[in-house]
């Protein structure tokens, strides 16, 4: 049941003196608090929602900038220097190298993504139980969560009326193949169907962090401190287990990304929730937690092609909501089919190679529909740190996975050639287009060189995982490191393997598990 006070909306917070940023510091800070929670994304922000309400006192610090819903827009250079790390250009080094888009604001990728909230597959769950001996996260443990959690951020279907025409013919063609369709659920509250998720949601109909979670956690009693870089963490080492003592971070000026004051916090926890790629580099640098040799390891992506389907009349791919259904039917076998809309300056971010195809798309924009395949990973990565605290990151697909990309884009062009499109754009050097169902062939004819296809993804996950084995994991069942006393971690970096679908909803779960047990260790019921 969800109960407490009504949240201070995070716009008010200024005025509340609890969202603190570069600008409102004048000088060196010394603070304490019960938790210091490191990140303001989905594992973040929910964590610190749920501690605050309990009573704790809770302190929140993002790298990122704070952006107010008003002013977001569909600017990508103004949203990629904004609200993207690294502008939207990271990537991990394979073949085939797969860019990697996420969040560095206030509320993290959650102020980016789609929206889309689904709850962790069951199989995934009895997984996690049966290979990390994980207990009460099967099923039925882990039902109550998802409710809780599908009620604060209001996760549901899209209204009929914000649902465009791309997405219907996506239907449209799936149920001609004779695929089963599931309604997208997301976490949004009167959306419009803008379309500009990517951009950050202009209206604040996705329930993002930033006016969900955040403004929950601050109207109970937290405080978040945004361009505060986290730099050091303070251990006590004498006898026994080593046990967290706090941490050291800085303010940024976000203009030039010159140092500013630092901020000095004693903590009786810290919990880092900086994402799949930055946690493990922040415990790297600072050789904390390392001793298992695990941080850094496990790297999942969920790897994603697209294809660009082109029709004889007007779609106008912009009108609606930016996702309205999947196709579940070979979640199985790992793929995941879907219909995101992708901007002009997202699709030629994301599908460089195309060169003057390109252009030829982007000039019939409003003939476009785009399709994507999510393959759930059978192998994985590793993080390392990189230059000036970026993180470096190593994948390389597996030829089963390649081959799952295959037949999900060979899906992708049967569903849209059912609908009527005219001609398929590839991401695939060597087939970059096709024009008739007989043509879908083409996609096997040949090995695939890992290079000539052009993957992305905005799913990192599993670098410091969760286990009861201190060899095999970093963290234990619940989120604690097995090795230092009092440091947590809280976001996708925990996830035991990849969970085939979009991961948000698992990230608060498990989020939200790490504080019900946190809780009770700093005696809150």
């Amino acid at each position: 049941m969800v109960t407490g006070a009504r949240p201070l909306p995070v716009a008010d917070a200024p005025r509340a003196g609890r969202l603190h940023q570069f600008w409102d510091v004048e000088g060196p800070l010394s603070l304490e608090c019960d938790v210091a929670v490191c990140g303001s994304g989905a594992g973040g922000a929910t964590l610190a929602a749920e501690l605050a309400e309990a009573g704790a006192r809770v302190l929140i610090f993002e790298e990122g900038g704070f952006w107010d819903t008003r002013s977001f827009g569909p600017r990508l250079f103004e949203a990629a220097t904004r609200l993207y790390r690294a502008a939207g250009t990271e990537q991990a080094h394979g073949p085939p190298d797969v860019l990697f888009l996420q969040g560095r604001c206030v509320g993290g990728s959650t102020v980016i993504n789609g929206g889309m909230s689904w709850r962790t597959p069951e199989r995934v769950l009895e997984r996690w139980g049966r290979e990390h001996g994980i207990p009460a996260v099967d099923p039925e443990s882990m039902a109550p969560i998802f409710e809780r959690l599908e009620a604060l951020v209001h996760v549901g279907p899209q209204a009929p009326d914000t649902i465009g025409r791309d997405q219907s013919l996506f239907r449209l063609g799936a149920e001609r193949r004779g695929l089963r369709v599931v309604a997208n659920r997301r976490n949004q509250r009167q959306c419009v169907g803008s379309n500009n998720c990517v951009f950050g949601c202009p209206t604040g109909g996705k329930q993002s962090m930033l006016v969900s979670m955040l403004p929950r956690a601050l109207g109970f009693g937290a405080e978040l401190y945004a361009d505060c870089r986290v730099q050091r963490l303070l251990v006590h080492e004498r006898g026994g287990r080593p046990r967290i003592e706090g941490l050291i971070a800085r303010l940024v000026d976000p203009r030039t990304d010159r140092p500013g004051p630092p901020v000095r916090v004693r903590a009786r926890h810290v919990v880092l929730s900086c994402g799949a790629t930055q946690t493990p580099v922040l415990l790297l640098r600072n050789r904390v937690a390392c001793g298992s040799g695990q941080v850094g390891r496990h790297l999942t992506l969920h790897p994603n092609a697209k294809a660009i389907a082109i029709f004889e009349d007007a779609v106008h791919p912009w009108r609606g909501v930016h996702q309205a259904y999947q196709v579940h039917e070979r979640l199985e076998e790992g793929i995941l089919l879907a219909a995101p809309f992708l901007q002009p300056q997202i699709l030629a971010l994301t599908l460089p190679r195309l060169g003057a195809r390109l252009w030829e798309v982007l000039g019939q924009i409003e003939r476009v529909v785009s399709g994507g395949v999510l393959v759930e990973d059978s192998t994985s990565g590793r993080v390392l740190p990189g230059p000036f605290g970026s993180a470096r990151m190593r994948y390389r697909m597996t030829r089963h996975d390649l081959d799952r990309c295959l037949r999900g884009l060979a899906l992708l062009c049967e569903i849209y050639f059912a609908a009527g499109a005219q001609r398929i754009v590839l991401p695939i050097h060597g087939l970059e287009e096709i024009t008739s169902p007989d043509e879908i062939r083409r996609l096997f004819a040949h090995p695939l060189d890992p290079r000539d296809i052009e993957i992305a993804t905005v799913h990192a996950m599993g670098s410091c995982r969760m286990g009861i084995d201190p060899h095999r994991a970093v963290v234990d069942a619940f989120g604690e490191s097995h090795e230092v006393r009092g440091l947590w971690i809280a976001d996708a970096s925990v996830l035991p393997t990849p969970v085939g679908v979009n991961p948000m909803l698992t990230i608060m779960a498990l989020a939200t598990r790490t504080a019900f047990f946190l809780r009770q260790r700093l005696g809150l019921g």
